[in-house]
């Protein structure tokens, strides 16, 4: 399966495209949780590339996204092999929880194996317990679970 413009539109709301300068240009940020790594850029970007001095234009924030995007769909593609159907919000929701957490977190998540087993219900119940950062509950966090609950769950 492939991220539909659903899941595109729900990372862009929550990531935000954050830290814009006054030559247009995007500034890493620190992460709200810690205050510090994993620093932050564009569409909620990290990875060893990216420090607190690292600048990019909107077209690279884009492209990254869009390959991000592509790289967390195959991963959360393969976690759900061999498992119950998979709805396109329901993919859409779990691609969003992995860009967000990881997919190390989804793939060992009770949320992951009831999906998996079909219990819809109790995978989406899931959700909400993952608002969480640095041991502190996050209103950005029980908002974007919020979200992606309701378009997993949504027909």
């Amino acid at each position: 399966m492939t991220p539909s413009q659903n899941c595109v539109a729900l990372v862009q709301e929550f990531e935000g495209c954050a830290q814009k300068q006054p030559d247009g240009d995007f500034k890493a940020y620190p992460d709200p949780g810690t205050g510090g790594e994993p620093w932050t850029i564009g569409w909620g970007s990290t990875g060893s590339d990216i420090l607190e001095t690292t600048i990019w234009t909107q077209a690279q924030c884009d492209a990254r996204l869009e390959s991000s995007l592509t790289s967390f769909s195959a991963q959360v593609s393969s976690l759900l092999e061999g498992g119950a159907p998979t709805s396109q919000n329901q993919f859409d929701a779990l691609v969003d929880f992995a860009y967000n957490l990881g997919v190390s977190n989804l793939a060992s998540s009770t949320l992951l194996r009831l999906h998996k087993a079909g219990d819809y219900a109790g995978a989406a119940a899931q959700f909400p317990l993952w608002d969480h950062a640095d041991g502190k509950v996050m209103p950005g966090l029980q908002k974007r679970r919020a979200a992606e609950q309701a378009l997993y769950e949504k027909p």
